[in-house]
């Protein structure tokens, strides 16, 4: 079964979300970019409010997109997001120069860092075995530009699944990401992820990924992941 993971700006997104029945929470300011990180005491606090209701609800939250080469920036931007009570820290690594690098640093650092391997360009399976030889708990393939395309516009299925497979015999869990929708369901389901990602689908038609959160939407997306319809 595929879990869903919320994108959320607010407490008040955070608990509707979780509410609704997103599995996971992800703490995300879209209108900063791709990865656009909320500012570090806020995540605190709606870290602290979350757990009061929701205990053992997984929670991860971005630091902000940077480049690869950023690696004092990202060091301290993981230390503080870690400190503000995350499960997960999610950092962009786009394939390409110093890549290699920044995912080998990242898997240095005392936090748990879930690596979001940008993928406009298509999947880099070296960069994905790379990975998870390096231990890390989780891989995210994502999109960072949001212009409409989604992640399946920009990778090839067959290879994002290979993918998948390697990483699930190595015990690494995936997500995938980047602009999904309903015309995605199937993929989705095919592919079996062990997480997909939203925030575009489960906000307003109208103001899309920077609009309101809708929990009703959320609740369809669950449904339609865990097999209920859809």
């Amino acid at each position: 079964m595929t879990a869903l993971l919320a994108s959320v700006r607010s407490a008040d997104e955070a608990f509707d979300a979780a509410d609704a029945g997103a599995e996971l929470i992800d703490l995300k300011e879209p209108d900063a970019g791709a990865l656009g990180g909320v500012v570090i005491g806020d995540i605190a606090l709606i870290v602290r409010a979350l757990r009061a209701r929701y205990a053992v609800r997984p929670i991860s939250a971005t630091i902000g997109d940077l480049p690869n080469d950023a690696l004092d920036e990202m060091t301290a931007r993981v230390l503080d997001v870690a400190a503000a009570g995350v499960d997960y820290v999610k950092v962009g690594v786009t394939p390409g120069v110093g890549a290699s690098a920044c995912l080998r640093h990242l898997a240095s650092l005392p936090a748990a860092v879930v690596p979001v391997l940008l993928s406009d360009d298509g999947v880099d399976r070296e960069l994905a075995a790379l990975a998870v030889q390096l231990g890390f708990v989780g891989i995210v393939f994502d999109t960072a530009s949001k212009n409409g395309r989604t992640l399946f516009d920009c990778v090839d299925v067959d290879v994002l699944a290979s993918c998948i497979v390697d990483a699930r015999a190595r015990g690494t869990m995936i997500a995938v990401a980047g602009s999904l929708g309903w015309d995605d369901l199937d993929r989705i389901r095919r592919l079996a992820p062990d997480i997909a990602g939203f925030r575009g689908a489960l906000c307003d038609e109208r103001h899309g990924r920077g609009g309101r959160l809708d929990p009703s939407r959320v609740g369809m997306w669950v449904r339609a992941l865990h097999g209920f319809g859809g």
